[in-house]
C-alpha cells in the first residue's frame, strides 16, 4: 500500500470519535469482541481469538507496509459463563461490539462476514464469526488462515471497502478474453467444470463460460494481491493498489467505489494527507483483557428543576419512567432513583427487581413535582454515589440521565474515570446539547425528546433501554407507538407474529380523562376498559395479556369522550415466544450523529431474523426536530439511491432538509399485506475457496453448503415493529442557509436486449439526492471506460426524449442498433442526473455492452494466463447477441434522435 494512503488513514482515525476503536500511534485500541450467550463456555475459544488477532496483527502490518497493527483488544464473555475468573466489564457492551462470535445463521453458515450498510468508505457495523470457524480447523481451512481472514473482514469494517470476487457474476469479457472476476488479474488458475473436472465451455448466448464453470486459482502465485479477493492464497498478503487494481471486474468494490481499489478508497477518506507516521515499535503483539458484564445496575437521574413544571414534562417523565420500571428492566437487575435541581437527592437507593412489589415501590418513589434551579453534574455525582451503594463502585453500571436544563457540564472527567455508562436524554429545544458529551465518553446513547402532550418520544426512549447482552429472548420488543390529539375514536391495529407473544402489554396514555378502550384479539377475545389497570396520577391504562398472545392482527380503538380534543397514545410491547425461535428485530441509526450541513445524512434500518434479511416490508422513518418539525421518509431496499444493496434487509434513505437543531429518529416496520419474505442476499464476507490447482491438477474443496428459501421459511407473516435510533444534531455555520444537494449517484445502471434494441434501465434519482424529481439526464458512451470515469463530458453524448420520473421510479431508455456492429464490439455507458439548480450527480456505475455472434460452445483455454492489468471496463456486463451475415461496420446508434460516429474494436471471439 502506498505511504500516502496510509498517512491519510492515520489522519482519519486519529480524528475519530471519543468512544470506540481508536488509533494510538500505529496501533488500534479499544477493539471489542463479544461472545453471544448462546455460545457454550470454552476457554479454548478465548485462546483461539487471541491467536487469531495476533496473527492478524502481523498480516495487517505487512499489508500496510509496516504502518498499522492491533494493539489492545477486549473480549466480552456472556453473563452465563461462570468457570473463568473474568474481570468486571466497564463500558464494554454487546451492542457496541466490533466483532461478534455467535452461532451460525441459516444464510451465512460458518462464513465470516461483515454487516455493511452502504456507502464506499463508510465503516461497517460488526464482523460476524462463528464458534466452529474459530475452533474447527476443518471449517476454517476453506476460507484460509484465520488471521488473514480477519484482515479481510477488518477492511470491510474500518475502511468500507467491498469484496473483489462476485459469486453472481464470476466471469466477464475483457476484450477477446473471458476472465474470472478477481483482483488482481495476474492471479493465475484454471477454468474447470465442477461436475466432471473437464475444461469449461462457452455459452453461445452470453459469450461467457457456462454456469457450472469454476475458476480454480493456482496454489502457488507470483502476485501478492489481493486480500479482498482470495485471502486463502499463501502469496497474497496485500491490498490492491492503483497500479494493480482490476478496474474491469464486475464486483461490488468497483460498482460502489467508482472502480477504485482499496488504496484509492483510503486516500479519498480525507483531503488532508501527509500526517507524520510514528515508527512501528519493536513488538506488535496485542494485549488482551477478558471481561464480563454482571447483573444490570441502573440509576435514573431525573431533572426536577422549575422548567420541568412547564406543560406536561413531569407527567411525561413519570409515564416513561413507569414503563421502564414496570415492563422494560429485567428481573434481578438493580434500580435506584435520583432527582436533582441545583442540588441532588436520593429518592430510592438501589433496589433489587424481584417481582411486582419491588417494581411498584420504585414507581411510587418517582418524583411528583418540579421546582428550583439546575445543576446537571450534581445529579450525575449523586447517581454515581447510588451506583456505588452495592459495594462494587460504579464501574460497568448505568446512569439514565434526563434533563431539560441549560446548566454547564464540567463532570466529563469524573464520568470517564468512574467507568460507568451514561445514557443521556434531553427534553425540549433548550436543553444543553453538551450533555451528549457524557454519553460520548462513556459509550452511552444520546436521545432528544420532543416537548408536548402529544409526543410519545420519552416513552419510546425509555422503552429502548432494554437489556443488551446479545440474548434476543430477554429483550423487550416494541411493536407499536403511536398517538393523536383528537376528538372521538382513535383506531389502529398491531400484528403479533409467530416469533413473539410472551409478556405482551398494551399501554394507553391520555392527557386529561381516561378514554373508553376496546381491544380485539385475532380470534377469541375482546378486552375493554375494565380489563386495563388504571394509574390515575400517571394518566396511564395498562393491559397485560396472559400467556402467549394470539398470532395475527390485533385491533384497538380509543374513544375520547370529551367535547374537546385531547392527546391519546398506544404503545405495545412483547417478548420472544421462546428461546428456540429468534424474533424479527429492527435496528435503526443515522450515518452520522452530528452534521455541519456539508453533506447529506443517511437513515438506515436493519430488518432481520438472526442475521437473515427480511425484505419487501413497509419501512417508514420519522425524524422530529426539537422545534416540533416532523419529517417522514420512506426507506427503500432497492439497491439504488441511498441503498447500496438490493434485498439485503437494510432499508435506506437520504435526509437532506438540514436545519440547525436536535433531532430524534423513529422507524416503523410493517408487513400487513404479507408480502415480506426472507432473502438469500449475503453480506460482505470472506471467499469460500472452491479449491486449488496444485502441480497442474485441480484439488477441489467440498461444495459450499447451499441455502434454499425452504431453509429460510420464506413466509415471514404479518408483523409490526417500532424502533428508535440515537438522536443527532445539525449545526449550520452562522448565516449559512440550508444546503442544496445534487441528485444521488445512479448505481444500478443496467442493460438488456429487447429484439434489436438495447434497453438501458436504472432507478430514478431525485432533485436532492433521492428526494423529489431530477430535471434531466446526461447519458454518454465510449469505447474507453477510463474516459467515462476521468473525463465524462468528452465522451459521446446520447440525445433522447425522456423526462425524469420521481425518485425511486424505474427508468428505461431504448436504443436501436441502426447499423451492423462487428462481432466483439464493446461500448461503455454511464449517466449523470441534473437538478433545476444545474447541480449534477456523480458519474453512475459504468455498464459494458459487447456484441457476440452466437456460435457452438467451445472449450476454454483452461489456463488463466494472468496477463497485464487493463484499465477499461465496467462494473456490470451485458452481452448484445445479434445474428448477422455481414461484417460491414457502420458505427451509429440512435436513441430517438442522434448521432455519433464511433470506431469499432475488432475482437476475434470464439
Amino acid at each position: 500500500m502506498a505511504s500516502k494512503a496510509v498517512a491519510v488513514l492515520l489522519l482519519v482515525f486519529l480524528q475519530g470519535s471519543a468512544f470506540g476503536i481508536k488509533l494510538t500511534g500505529n496501533g488500534y485500541t479499544d477493539i471489542l469482541i463479544a461472545i453471544n450467550p448462546k455460545v457454550p463456555e470454552d476457554p479454548v475459544l478465548i485462546t483461539q481469538i487471541e491467536e487469531m488477532i495476533k496473527e492478524a496483527s502481523r498480516h495487517l502490518l505487512n499489508a500496510t507496509e509496516k504502518h498499522l497493527y492491533f494493539k489492545e483488544v477486549a473480549i466480552l464473555v456472556p453473563p452465563n459463563w461462570n468457570k473463568g475468573n473474568y474481570s468486571r466489564a466497564e463500558t464494554e457492551v454487546y451492542d457496541k461490539a466490533n466483532i461478534i462470535i455467535d452461532e451460525p445463521n441459516k444464510l451465512h453458515g460458518d462464513q465470516p462476514y461483515t454487516l455493511q450498510y452502504g456507502e464506499c468508505g463508510s465503516e461497517g457495523r460488526y464482523i460476524h464469526l462463528t464458534p466452529d470457524f474459530m475452533l474447527n480447523d476443518d471449517v476454517s481451512k476453506y476460507y484460509g488462515p484465520r488471521g488473514k481472514v480477519f484482515v479481510h473482514e477488518w477492511a470491510h469494517l474500518r475502511w468500507g471497502v467491498f469484496d473483489e470476487y462476485n459469486e453472481e457474476k464470476p466471469f466477464y469479457l475483457s476484450g477477446s478474453l473471458i476472465e474470472a472476476t478477481r483482483c488482481t488479474i495476474k492471479i493465475t488458475g484454471k477454468y474447470i467444470h465442477k461436475r466432471d473436472q473437464k475444461d469449461c465451455t462457452t455459452d453461445p448466448v452470453t459469450g461467457l463460460y457456462t454456469k457450472d464453470c469454476v475458476f480454480y486459482p493456482d496454489k502457488q502465485q507470483t502476485t501478492s494481491a489481493s486480500i479482498m479477493y482470495n485471502q486463502g492464497l499463501n502469496a497474497v498478503n496485500e491490498f490492491c493498489t492503483k497500479e494493480t487494481h482490476n478496474t474491469e471486474a464486475p464486483n461490488i468494490q468497483n460498482r460502489l467505489c467508482g472502480n477504485r481499489g482499496v488504496e484509492e478508497v483510503i486516500t479519498s477518506l480525507s483531503v488532508d494527507a501527509g500526517v507524520a507516521v510514528v515508527p512501528t515499535p519493536p513488538s506488535i503483539l496485542p494485549t488482551f483483557t477478558v471481561v464480563q458484564r454482571w447483573q444490570r445496575v441502573v440509576c435514573l437521574v431525573l431533572d426536577v428543576s422549575g422548567s420541568m413544571a412547564a406543560g406536561s414534562r413531569m407527567l411525561n417523565l413519570r409515564q416513561a419512567a413507569t414503563l421502564f420500571i414496570q415492563k422494560i428492566v429485567e428481573d434481578q437487575a438493580y434500580v435506584g432513583i435520583v432527582q436533582f435541581t441545583n442540588t441532588a437527592t436520593i429518592r430510592e437507593p438501589l433496589t433489587l427487581i424481584d417481582g411486582k412489589v419491588s417494581r411498584d415501590k420504585l414507581v411510587g418513589r418517582l418524583p411528583p413535582s418540579a421546582s428550583g434551579g439546575t445543576d446537571i453534574c450534581a445529579g450525575v455525582e449523586k447517581g454515581l454515589e447510588v451506583l456505588g451503594g452495592d459495594g462494587d463502585g460504579a464501574r460497568g453500571d448505568v446512569i439514565i440521565l434526563l434533563t431539560d436544563g441549560e446548566s454547564s457540564i464540567n463532570c466529563q472527567i469524573r464520568v470517564k474515570d468512574s467507568g460507568a455508562i451514561v445514557h443521556t436524554i434531553t427534553l425540549g429545544p433548550n436543553a444543553n446539547i453538551n450533555v451528549k458529551d457524557l454519553s460520548d465518553i462513556s459509550g452511552g446513547k444520546y436521545h432528544n425528546a420532543a416537548d408536548g402532550v402529544d409526543s410519545n418520544d420519552l416513552v419510546d426512549i425509555f422503552a429502548s433501554h432494554t437489556i443488551s447482552d446479545g440474548s434476543l429472548t430477554k429483550q423487550t420488543i416494541q411493536l407499536e407507538s403511536t398517538g393523536l390529539n383528537m376528538i372521538g375514536w382513535f383506531n389502529g391495529s398491531v400484528s403479533i407474529d409467530r416469533t413473539i407473544g410472551n409478556n405482551t402489554s398494551f399501554l394507553v396514555i391520555y392527557e386529561r380523562s381516561p378514554p373508553d378502550i376496546l381491544v380485539l384479539s385475532p380470534f377469541t377475545r375482546t378486552y375493554d376498559t375494565s380489563h386495563f389497570k388504571h394509574d390515575a396520577p400517571a394518566k396511564t391504562l395498562t393491559l397485560d395479556i396472559e400467556g402467549t398472545a394470539e398470532t395475527g392482527k390485533w385491533k384497538y380503538s380509543l374513544l375520547n369522550k370529551e367535547s374537546t380534543a385531547q392527546s391519546m397514545s398506544m404503545t405495545v410491547t412483547s417478548h420472544a415466544v421462546s428461546e428456540a425461535i429468534s424474533p424479527v428485530m429492527v435496528k435503526t441509526h443515522m450515518s452520522q450523529l452530528s452534521s455541519n450541513g456539508s453533506k447529506p445524512m443517511l437513515v438506515y434500518a436493519d430488518v432481520n431474523q438472526k442475521g437473515v434479511p427480511v425484505i419487501l416490508a413497509d419501512v417508514t422513518a420519522t425524524l422530529m426536530s426539537d422545534r416540533g418539525v416532523k419529517y417522514e421518509l420512506k426507506l427503500q431496499d432497492n439497491g439504488a439511491g441511498a441503498d447500496a444493496f438490493r434485498h439485503d434487509g437494510i432499508y435506506s434513505s437520504y435526509f437532506t432538509e438540514l436545519t440547525t437543531g436536535k433531532y430524534s429518529l423513529k422507524v416503523k416496520v410493517h408487513n400487513n399485506d404479507g408480502t415480506a419474505r426472507f432473502s438469500l442476499r449475503r453480506h460482505s464476507g470472506a471467499l469460500y475457496i472452491p479449491g486449488y490447482v496444485v502441480d497442474g491438477q485441480v484439488v477441489m474443496n467440498p461444495p459450499k453448503p447451499p441455502v434454499s428459501e425452504d431453509d429460510l421459511q420464506a413466509d415471514v407473516g404479518s408483523f409490526s415493529r417500532t424502533a428508535i435510533g440515537e438522536s443527532f444534531s445539525v449545526s449550520l455555520p452562522p448565516g449559512v442557509p440550508p444546503p442544496n444537494f445534487p441528485p444521488n449517484k445512479i448505481t444500478d445502471l443496467n442493460a438488456e436486449i429487447e429484439g434489436d434494441k438495447v434497453m438501458l434501465t436504472w432507478t430514478a434519482p431525485g432533485e436532492d439526492m433521492d428526494q423529489g424529481t431530477a430535471m434531466a439526464y446526461e447519458i454518454r458512451f465510449s469505447e474507453d471506460s477510463d474516459l467515462l470515469r476521468s473525463n465524462f463530458s468528452t465522451a459521446h453524448l446520447v440525445t433522447y426524449n425522456l423526462s425524469p420520473k420521481t425518485a425511486g421510479s424505474p427508468e428505461k431508455l431504448s436504443f436501436t442498433l441502426f447499423s451492423i456492429i462487428k462481432n466483439g464490439t464493446t461500448l461503455f455507458f454511464a449517466a449523470k442526473a441534473e437538478d433545476k439548480s444545474f447541480l449534477k450527480s456523480e458519474t453512475s456505475n459504468i455498464i459494458q455492452v459487447t456484441k457476440i455472434v452466437p456460435k457452438a460452445p467451445v472449450p476454454s483455454p483452461t489456463d488463466a494466463p494472468g496477463g497485464p492489468d487493463t484499465s477499461g471496463g465496467g462494473v456490470n456486463i451485458t452481452v448484445i447477441v445479434i445474428s448477422v451475415t455481414t461484417v460491414t461496420m457502420v458505427a451509429c446508434l440512435i436513441a430517438s434522435v442522434t448521432m455519433c460516429s464511433i470506431k469499432s474494436r475488432r475482437v476475434n471471439h470464439a
